[in-house]
């Protein structure tokens, strides 16, 4: 059973930092690419970042440039994301989600309807 489930989410002051961590089971992590995405209450949800299956390559976008970071860690089935520079703005329900490897992987990251499987969210705020 594919399963994807975040952790880390919490209250944070602005310019704070926090790790949010997706652990997947029931599938081997490295055959997939894994999104992070995000829902800020009255607003779509949007993509923040991917990493690829087999390359490492990253993605981000333009709103947290600079102070995110994706990693992942097949051995322990789990992609981080760590976020730095906190702003009230990123206050948002954080999602992962996986994705059948793509050569067009660039452009599509930010995709919803791309990715099969959903993790059930962990929540950022941050506040003073």
């Amino acid at each position: 059973q594919v399963q994807l489930v975040e952790s880390g989410g919490g209250l944070v002051q602005p310019g704070g930092s926090l790790r949010l961590s997706c652990a997947a089971s029931g599938f081997t992590l490295d055959q997939y690419a894994i999104g992070w995405f995000r829902q800020a209450p009255g607003k779509e949800r949007e993509g923040v970042s991917c990493i690829s299956s087999n390359d490492g390559n990253t993605y981000y976008a333009d709103s947290v440039k600079g102070r995110f970071t994706i990693s992942r860690d097949n051995a322990k089935n789990t992609v981080y994301l760590q976020m730095n520079s906190l702003k009230p703005e990123d206050t948002a329900v954080y999602y992962c989600a996986r994705m059948f490897p793509s050569p067009r992987l660039r452009r599509i990251w930010p995709r919803q309807n791309e990715y099969d499987y959903w993790g059930q969210g962990t929540q950022v705020t941050v506040s003073s």
